[in-house]
């Protein structure tokens, strides 16, 4: 009897555990689903916006383990992404990166979302310089021979870009008002294309990125003419500005990338992802790949990155309006 008992004892003792291991994982798998983090990057895969995506999504999941999803959506200069953003749950789960356009587009055309109302400001995280390049077979060696060649054949060379509605396209527009020159823009959906495009000598000239062209720059592939911010790069000390080369009225333009989410998102939630980013962009394995990529740490988180935002919208507001620029 004694042996039955302690066998029955037994038999409870485990039903009791297992039941309790059961209902302890079956309240771990919503955490773990919780701890997936989609980021809707609305650019193509390669350029620039991707690269720096792909970079942070790997060390925040190393760092917190999480799982991220990186999701591609280019289009309608980069409206497409971003509207179906500001449409998702604001559980904390959905990010956009935003770059320039996010700002510029509003002012070219009707939006269903306001980059200011739709959406709460996570972080601002890195600042890069735009490049003027040609094909590194052309003949124009500076840019006083490619705004020369502009001038004596108007509306026959080419300029490249990524756009419409970007960074890329409003430093074209800046350019041919400084220079008065004419030239007929290409814009294409990403970085990498125009790259490509010239490459193939499919166009005279690009206006991008220079983390996007660095390494066929680098390769001697492309040749680098001017670069569009206010200062010389530190990296390529002997590329000249465009200000510099007598253009004192052009002013730069460079290429940010920041963090946002859906409007309504709880603090809490904006928080922990601040404190995420904040600690990726201070890692030195992170720190490093960026430098080489020419992506300089600019990190401005919550209202400070909200005051960011709006004094660009106002600054690209009145920029389009002085240039006249449309969307292509």
């Amino acid at each position: 009897m004694l042996r039955l008992y302690q066998r029955s004892l037994g038999i409870v003792v485990l039903t009791a555990l297992f039941a309790t291991i059961a209902s302890v994982c079956a309240l771990a798998v919503p955490s773990a689903r919780a701890q997936t983090l989609r980021i809707v990057v609305p650019f193509p895969p390669g350029g620039g916006g991707d690269t720096l995506a792909r970079l942070v999504a790997e060390q925040m999941s190393r760092a917190n383990g999480l799982t991220t999803v990186i999701e591609n959506r280019p289009g309608a200069g980069t409206t497409i992404a971003t509207e179906a953003v500001s449409r998702s749950a604001p559980d904390g789960n959905t990010v956009l990166l935003v770059a320039n356009s996010f700002v510029i587009n509003p002012a070219l055309t009707a939006l269903n979302y306001d980059p200011l109302t739709s959406f709460e400001p996570v972080c601002l995280l890195t600042q890069s310089p735009n490049v003027v390049a040609v094909n590194s077979t052309s003949p124009y060696r500076s840019l006083a021979d490619l705004v020369r060649a502009a001038h004596d054949r108007p509306g026959e060379l080419t300029m490249a870009f990524q756009g419409p509605g970007t960074s890329q396209h409003v430093g074209v527009e800046k350019l041919k008002r400084a220079a008065d020159i004419e030239m007929i823009q290409v814009p294409f959906t990403g970085s990498a294309p125009v790259v490509s495009a010239l490459l193939g000598e499919h166009v005279t000239s690009l206006f991008a990125s220079y983390p996007s062209a660095i390494e066929q720059i680098k390769s001697g592939r492309l040749r680098a003419l001017a670069f569009a911010s206010r200062t010389r790069i530190s990296s390529a000390p002997d590329i000249p500005t465009i200000a510099e080369l007598g253009f004192a009225n052009y002013e730069d333009e460079n290429v940010w990338f920041g963090i946002v989410v859906p409007a309504g998102t709880s603090p809490e939630k904006i928080t922990r992802l601040t404190t995420w980013l904040r600690s990726v962009m201070q890692t030195p394995k992170v720190e490093a790949q960026l430098a080489a990529l020419e992506f300089y740490p600019a990190v401005l988180c919550g209202a400070d990155f909200a005051t960011y935002l709006r004094r660009q919208r106002d600054e690209y507001q009145r920029i389009l309006r002085e240039t006249k620029m449309k969307p292509e």
